[in-house]
């Protein structure tokens, strides 16, 4: 029982003595930490003003608000991680600060392997945001995907299609895929093909075609318009058709609609023929038809030489506007599927 009372009581005195010790050091080491928390803590105010400062003159050699916030969050935490070292070295723990300097080498690796798609998507970014191979309501074409660029953001890019469909595809795709930029340019080409009879007179057929497309005031006169033999078919002289337009104030398919139309009208009142593909036999002269017992009677030219279009193709200047205009305001109507600001 006094063995017990003993053992006790030397528990105590240990117990007793440590506590003491550890009073004393923590009494010891409390000027210190106080002076390394006030460093770290005068680190952390001022990464967030420094590394504004410092990223100042990045803006005169990129406008890319994406890189330019990227490069402050990076000074920002080189600046906070300075001052946790010194906070370290002032209380004493230097090896943990080594600790900290080796290791944050090691866990970008580790976080780099883990989130490497999201990292390439991220980088993919911010080269779009510097090279920016498109704008904002530009009409690109990535993979198959048509459409008006509606938005960029640091994950992927919204366009939006014809039909008033939003598409959203990832930076990194469209970064490593070929672009297809339709309003870089805004000049656009547009042809069609038209086949005549091969006992129509090929230079008239091409002054009667020059003719439409000099008429239609959409059709740009530099470069000139061009009417040239395409192929020879099996019953008609294949004619192409080239013509450039002005694609940021014109739809294309709109203009070759009407070209198409007066074309083919001026043709038939010119007295062209336009035959199918398929084989067929034309008698300019008519056909003799002979009955037993009945005069000889001679056909009239076939009816394929009269003018077959009565109808008006003239056609406004607003209905040939482009669609680029009516999707962007769709766009801005309707609910936005990308959460984020853009980039570009």
């Amino acid at each position: 029982m006094e063995q017990d009372a003993v053992g006790l009581t030397d528990t105590i005195s240990i117990l007793s003595a440590q506590m003491r010790e550890l009073w004393e050091a923590t009494i010891r080491v409390m000027p210190s930490f106080i002076i390394g928390l006030l460093v770290f803590l005068i680190f952390f105010l001022l990464a967030k003003p420094f590394s504004a400062l410092l990223v100042h003159p990045i803006a005169y050699i990129s406008s890319s608000n994406l890189v330019q916030n990227v490069i402050r969050r990076i000074i920002s935490l080189f600046i906070i991680l300075v001052g946790l070292y010194i906070f370290l070295n002032i209380v004493g723990l230097t090896q943990a600060a080594l600790a900290i300097v080796s290791g944050t080498g090691l866990l970008g690796i580790i976080i780099g392997f883990a989130f490497r798609d999201i990292a390439e998507n991220f980088i993919s970014s911010l080269l779009l945001s510097v090279q920016r191979p498109f704008l904002i309501g530009d009409v690109i074409e990535v993979q198959g995907l048509k459409g008006v660029v509606n938005k960029v953001t640091a994950r992927g890019t919204t366009l939006v299609d014809f039909d008033g469909n939003h598409i959203q595809i990832p930076n990194a795709t469209i970064y490593k895929n070929v672009i297809k930029n339709f309003s870089a340019n805004p000049w656009v080409r547009g042809s069609f093909i038209i086949g005549i009879a091969y006992d129509a007179s090929i230079q008239q057929s091409r002054q009667t075609i020059l003719s439409v497309l000099n008429e239609q005031n959409e059709v740009l006169k530099d470069p000139e318009p061009q009417v040239l033999i395409d192929s020879l078919g099996s019953s008609t002289i294949n004619i192409v058709i080239n013509f450039w337009v002005d694609g940021h104030q014109y739809a294309l398919n709109k203009v070759a609609s009407v070209l198409m139309h007066k074309t083919v009208r001026k043709l038939e009142a010119a007295g062209i023929n336009m035959p199918d593909d398929a084989r067929e036999v034309i008698f300019p002269q008519g056909l003799p038809v002979v009955q037993t017992g009945q005069p000889q009677a001679v056909m009239s030219e076939p009816s394929s030489t009269k003018s077959l279009h009565t109808d008006n193709a003239d056609v406004s200047t607003q209905e040939l506007a482009s669609d680029t205009q009516d999707i962007i305001e769709q766009a801005k109507n309707a609910r936005d599927p990308e959460e984020g600001k853009n980039i570009i």
